[in-house]
């Protein structure tokens, strides 16, 4: 059965998407953690990140560096935070996620819920920024 990343992936679920391309996407965290939380995905289902290809686990470490500079130059947080967890959903993922201090990296700090109109403009924010680095981002915002 498809895990969820994979149905947001193929569309069968919504997802506020910043990046897509043939290996990976990014999208919004939907119990973000901070304004401007976002996901790393691979599209091919790894459950865990140590056996990732070590070519894919670069090109995702290298799209996660990207989002980090574009949340860098759209939120102005003191740190970007990195966390590969892995529990929550058995298909690897990286949280790529804006920091003012080290308990802002703490999981009981994510959103139940998320506001609609904050996950799209943190969204358009950090999509943008992309945009402004050069970035084919292969999404439209």
């Amino acid at each position: 059965m498809a895990t969820i990343f994979t149905r947001i992936i193929d569309g069968d679920i919504p997802g506020t998407f910043i990046w897509r391309d043939d290996k990976c996407v990014a999208f919004m965290s939907i119990n973000p953690m901070s304004h401007g939380h976002a996901l790393v995905v691979p599209i091919a289902e790894v459950d865990h990140w140590v056996d990732l290809d070590p070519e894919l686990s670069q090109h995702l470490f290298a799209v996660a560096h990207h989002i980090s500079k574009a949340q860098q130059a759209a939120f102005s947080p003191e740190r970007v935070g990195l966390i590969i967890a892995g529990y929550e959903v058995p298909h690897t993922h990286i949280h790529v996620l804006p920091t003012n201090e080290m308990s802002d990296l703490s999981f009981s700090n994510a959103a139940t819920s998320v506001d609609r109109e904050n996950l799209e403009s943190a969204a358009t924010a950090i999509h943008r920024q992309l945009v402004a680095a050069g970035h084919d981002t292969g999404v439209t915002r």
